[in-house]
């Protein structure tokens, strides 16, 4: 089965060019004390860097800094604070392991800031949504990551309804923050979408989602899923956080299966072998 490729191949972040003609994985570090899995265990500098250097030896083509909680029920963090957590951060990965960065974030302040350290992939929940956002990525000139969500963390899971198919929905939004984005004059190129999974859905959203994504596809742009450890996982195969590898790396190849690029996720060797297994298999007999 051969899986389409995005229009936007090599995604030029900052000084590194990211290849996307097959799928990568992008590790998760959480420099936060209340992420939802791995909240406090890489919050000092010291250890969020030990922690990247395993991510990256392990196979993980970016890692994804983020200083803001987004799990269900969180609350928002001041800017000076996540600054403060995520600048020194992103500035020693840079410098000392020559990492390609994302930042997961939403507020202008911090896009400005992480750009002018190194950072190649601006990564947001909100979909610079926030004011000043889109002026800020455009400013930039890094690639943006749009992701899907309604309302805000402390909100989003309160009954989330659709009034048409899921699907339909995550299309339907994300082609109008595309055209947002355009009009603020961040190119098309420059653009990566995450359906986000876990953001405003029941358990049935997400599996309806994961079993159409291959729809966007019609977008042509990068596709990012995000499913690693999260309560679509728990509750489906009622297990707690720290059971739910082999559920997440289900959701990885189907993921893979569907045309995503980018793979997010905390279990960074086994989801890379999870990724290249199945594109191993995806690509068998393309070439004849």
């Amino acid at each position: 089965m051969k899986v389409p490729l995005p229009s936007t191949v090599l995604l030029q972040c900052g000084r590194h060019r990211l290849d996307l003609s097959y799928p990568r994985v992008m590790g998760i570090l959480n420099v936060t004390p209340d992420s939802f899995s791995d909240g406090g265990r890489h919050a000092a500098v010291d250890e969020a860097l030990r922690h990247a250097e395993a991510m990256l030896a392990e196979g993980a083509a970016i890692v994804d800094v983020g200083g803001e909680s987004t799990r269900p029920g969180a609350a928002a963090v001041p800017v000076q604070q996540e600054l403060d957590r995520v600048v020194p951060v992103v500035e020693r990965l840079v410098r000392e392991l020559d990492a390609l960065v994302s930042v997961d974030t939403s507020s202008p302040e911090v896009i400005r800031e992480v750009a002018a350290h190194g950072a190649g992939i601006i990564n947001d929940v909100r979909s610079l949504r926030r004011p000043g956002a889109l002026e800020a990525a455009a400013s930039s000139g890094l690639p943006v990551c749009l992701m899907h969500m309604l309302g805000e963390p402390g909100d989003m899971q309160r009954a989330p309804h659709y009034a048409e198919p899921v699907e339909r929905a995550v299309a339907a939004f994300l082609e109008q923050r595309i055209a947002s984005c355009e009009a603020a004059g961040i190119r098309r190129e420059r653009l990566i979408l995450d359906p986000g999974f876990g953001f405003a859905k029941t358990v049935e959203h997400n599996l309806r989602l994961l079993n159409r994504m291959a729809e966007l596809n019609a977008f042509g742009l990068p596709i990012l899923a995000g499913m690693s450890r999260k309560s679509m996982i728990g509750k489906v195969l009622e297990r707690p956080v720290e059971e739910r590898l082999p559920g997440g790396l289900a959701l990885t190849a189907l993921a893979v299966e569907r045309g995503a690029r980018l793979l997010r996720v905390h279990d960074v060797g086994p989801s890379v072998d999870a990724v290249n297994m199945t594109w191993a298999v995806l690509q068998e007999g393309t070439d004849t």
